[in-house]
């Protein structure tokens, strides 16, 4: 019987983490390794220039630890400017998108945690690769074609576009620059990055917007989780700035309005979509950073927000919410202990603002274009604030014990897909690898109160036209889609059966047990 588990957007991240594990790590040394590995091979998707949100389960522990390691706006943004430039919404590819990165902070949060191994054996894996090399996948390849243009005449490009031009699927590619980077960080030291050399490259790309001062501060706090009964089990996720609340509280208003409907009939998927759709209307004006939200956190939860009114008969007009493309990795580890850890990290929009952080080797998110430019928004951009977070690592216990570790990649898709997957791991009887290959739902521009729900085109013909018969505008998307995963799910059953299964959606994704 399998009693450890990990499942990562890469298989060479999935690989690190189970050899760190037999090694002698725990979850959390086998989570940082993964992190790093990803960092190095998938940028497209997360590095050390972004963010960080984390879940950690300890044996016996009713209520898990979670994480918040998502940056502040530097000391000299200015929002006023930006609006006097002709800016009404944040400009997505522009250093004023740049918040500091948190993910360094958050691994040395998670390493006080717990963890087991040094640094060093934590983070040779991935300076091994960036050193030796790895096969560029077509995800990055694809990636970098787009953005050839930003990120060629930086010294970045010397090894992300050798030759001037981007790889091709299995080339290898090398990245000693950031292979520098992280052997300062196996130190041990927090200030080697954001005080010593990577710090000081990423004030200079930002041209100051961001501060030695702004640096100096951690960006890493543990807060209360936001916990939820439902489906018969405790869900648990990371309390806002992060939208993790959307997948919570859609799941208890599909509970409370019929979850006992068969989830493959057209009822069952009108129901999860119509969930959904009742609490995302407002994400916009009510996510933000907690010290400026209309709110506290807790009341995303309450009664009153969840007594919704879902027609079993045809889709509601709920309103609409500012939304915005994501570009994430999902990670989780199970150790045979039992810790578990749920993390998301993210560039945000892919390879983030492609601006590179001077000769250091990796890239800058883009985290700041969550902000709002409406003067008096909760989330209007500022100094030394946090920004709206699409980023929603769930964790799920059943009294003390773990039952599920659960997230995705898919920015605003991402309590969309994980409310589907919940549905199928505690409404259904499938199991892990069958809730993977099921077709799956998404509505792409929540902007418009009209938008249609899109569906892989496996999905019942029965389905569909029950859809459209309830009101519902749907598009059939060719094939299994990548973007709308991978999900990445550890399932524990009371039995303490451990499964998991790699999404069939990314062909680099990987779930493997020990």
């Amino acid at each position: 019987m399998a009693s450890a588990a990990a499942v990562t957007p890469h298989f060479l991240a999935t690989a690190t983490a189970l050899d760190l594990l037999v090694s002698g790590g725990d979850a959390i040394d086998a989570a940082i390794g993964a992190n790093a590995v990803l960092s190095v091979v998938a940028p497209e998707t997360c590095g050390i220039g972004g963010d960080l949100f984390a879940l950690v389960h300890s044996p016996g522990q009713k209520r898990p630890s979670a994480l918040n390691s998502s940056g502040r706006a530097g000391s000299n943004v200015d929002p006023q400017s930006l609006r006097e430039a002709g800016h009404d919404r944040m400009p997505t590819m522009d250093r004023s998108a740049v918040t500091v990165p948190g993910c360094v902070d958050g691994w040395h949060h998670l390493a006080a945690q717990g963890g087991k191994l040094s640094w060093e054996k934590r983070l040779a894996p991935a300076i091994d690769y960036a050193r030796r090399g790895f096969p560029a996948s077509s995800d990055l390849c694809r990636a970098l074609g787009r953005r050839t243009a930003e990120i060629g005449d930086q010294p970045i490009g010397r090894y992300l576009l050798p030759g001037g031009s981007p790889p091709k699927p299995g080339d290898q590619i090398v990245r000693p620059d950031q292979a520098a980077t992280l052997e300062l960080i196996a130190t041990g030291d927090r200030d080697s990055f954001y005080m010593g050399k990577p710090g000081r490259d990423i004030a200079s790309a930002v041209g100051g917007l961001i501060t030695e001062q702004d640096l100096a501060i951690d960006q890493g706090e543990w807060v209360e989780p936001l916990g939820l009964d439902v489906f018969g089990q405790r869900a648990w996720t990371v309390p806002p700035n992060s939208q993790g609340y959307l997948t919570l509280a859609a799941a208890a208003v599909l509970e409370r309005s019929g979850a006992e409907v068969d989830p493959d009939s057209a009822l069952g998927w009108h129901m999860q979509i119509e969930s959904y759709r009742s609490q995302v209307a407002d994400r916009s004006e009510v996510l933000s950073d907690p010290r400026y939200s209309p709110f506290p956190a807790d009341e995303l939860l309450s009664e009153e927000r969840l007594a919704v009114t879902i027609d079993r008969n045809h889709r509601r007009d709920f309103g609409s919410t500012r939304v915005g493309p994501g570009g994430t990795a999902y990670f989780c580890v199970l150790d045979g202990e039992g810790m578990g850890v749920s993390i998301t990290q993210s560039n945000y929009m892919g390879l983030g603002t492609s601006i590179g952080a001077g000769e250091s080797g990796f890239l800058l998110h883009n985290r700041g274009a969550g902000f709002d430019l409406r003067p008096g928004s909760a989330n209007e951009l500022a100094p030394g604030k946090r920004p709206l977070h699409t980023l929603a690592p769930t964790l799920w216990t059943s009294g003390s014990s773990l039952a599920a570790l659960l997230g995705t990649r898919g920015g605003d898709h991402q309590p969309q897909l994980l409310l589907q997957m919940a549905v199928r791991l505690f409404l259904s009887t499938h199991d892990v690898a069958t809730a993977q290959a099921h077709p799956r739902w998404i509505i792409d521009n929540l902007a418009d109160p009209q938008a249609a729900v899109r569906v892989e085109e496996s999905t019942p013909e029965e389905v569909i036209a029950g859809l459209q018969e309830r009101g519902h505008r749907v598009e059939v998307a060719e094939g299994l889609q990548s973007g709308w995963g991978p999900v990445g799910v550890i399932k524990v059953s009371p039995d303490g059966l451990v499964e998991a299964a790699t999404d069939p959606r990314v062909a680099t994704a990987s779930a493997e047990t020990l």
